[in-house]
């Protein structure tokens, strides 16, 4: 009797159970559902990870179409135009003799009618690199020319506290002399010159300066440090200064056009050669490409041999020589040790 009376209570009752908790049954016969706010993170993921792989695949199919792809070939440099009128990109740029290229510029002057004292230009293009990652640093430099080309004058300013020397400075043309004192004027900038030339006594007192005088600061390596005033003041009242721009190229003049071909040539040749003695001779050349211009004309690429010193040569032929002598020396220990 229990179980009939259990059957026919439930179902009395089921309508109430149903207003109790409305649409229970419905919410456990569906799917579970997930909150926007709890998927959205893993939505994000996923798109940054499908992102990532179609770039992975872009880069991919990139890589291997440049490595299909076949470089453009560059077709080489013709030597020698045949024609008078020609693309200059499809030939070399021509080289001339140091002679040849001076005669040109002559000629260029009295074609197109321009000033005849113009000055004359070299561009010397450097190599500055040394062994593994050492490299010339940049440098300036005083040279005596052997045929001078401009009446300008150097200023030159004089470290000495000896009145003897100090006058002797005076006598040869120092523009200013003096000590200590004029230390403070030099930071200030109330005083400024082209040289600083001093004497050894003097240079420990000096040192302030070297942060304002940099390169121009007096050195033995400079030939501004010494005790021949005369000789010093006399020189950089007159030297010509370059210096290198740019870490690796050297832009100076060097004559004027009107000067005979003999002191142009006479002229460049002083310089290069100085500005050889940067770089040690057992290494390539510092002197890479030499451009010669006046200030109206196009510049002509010098032909190399023949300008730069012959210090290679001189040293194989040395070690030439001393090969030949211990080759002459065996024969004679031979003999003697039988």
């Amino acid at each position: 009797m229990a179980a009939p009376s259990a059957r026919c209570l439930w179902r009395a009752l089921s309508p109430r159970c149903g207003w109790v908790l409305p649409g229970l049954e419905q919410r456990l016969a569906g799917p579970a559902a997930v909150s926007p706010a709890t998927a959205r993170p893993y939505a994000a993921a996923a798109a940054k990870a499908a992102k990532k792989d179609a770039k992975r695949s872009r880069q991919e199919k990139a890589k291997e179409g440049a490595k299909e792809k076949p470089l453009p070939r560059r077709r080489p440099l013709m030597s020698k135009p045949v024609d008078d009128v020609y693309l200059t990109w499809l030939y070399r740029r021509p080289s001339y003799e140091l002679e040849q290229a001076v005669g040109m510029l002559k000629r260029f002057q009295e074609l197109d009618f321009t000033h005849p004292k113009q000055f004359v230009y070299i561009n010397v293009f450097l190599d500055m690199a040394l062994q593994k990652k050492k490299k010339v640093d940049p440098f300036s430099s005083g040279v005596a020319l052997p045929h001078r080309f401009t009446d300008e004058v150097n200023k030159v300013l004089v470290f000495t506290e000896n009145e003897q020397e100090a006058e002797v400075a005076r006598e040869h043309g120092a523009a200013i002399v003096g000590g200590l004192e004029l230390i403070k004027w030099i930071l200030e900038d109330e005083i400024q010159a082209d040289f600083y030339v001093a004497v050894p006594g003097i240079i420990p007192k000096l040192i302030p300066l070297r942060n304002k005088l940099k390169k121009k600061y007096p050195s033995t390596r400079r030939n501004s440090l010494g005790s021949d005033i005369p000789r010093m003041v006399q020189f950089f009242r007159e030297c010509h200064e370059y210096s290198v721009e740019d870490e690796s190229v050297i832009k100076t003049r060097i004559a004027r056009l009107d000067m005979p071909t003999e002191h142009i040539i006479a002229n460049l040749k002083t310089i290069i050669q100085d500005i050889c003695t940067f770089k040690p001779s057992n290494f390539d050349p510092i002197v890479q490409r030499l451009v010669i211009r006046s200030s109206t004309s196009e510049g002509l690429l010098l032909n190399l041999d023949g300008i730069l010193p012959q210090v290679e040569k001189a040293v194989e032929k040395r070690e030439e020589e001393d090969a030949a002598d211990e080759d002459q020396q065996k024969p004679v220990q031979e003999s003697i040790s039988t």
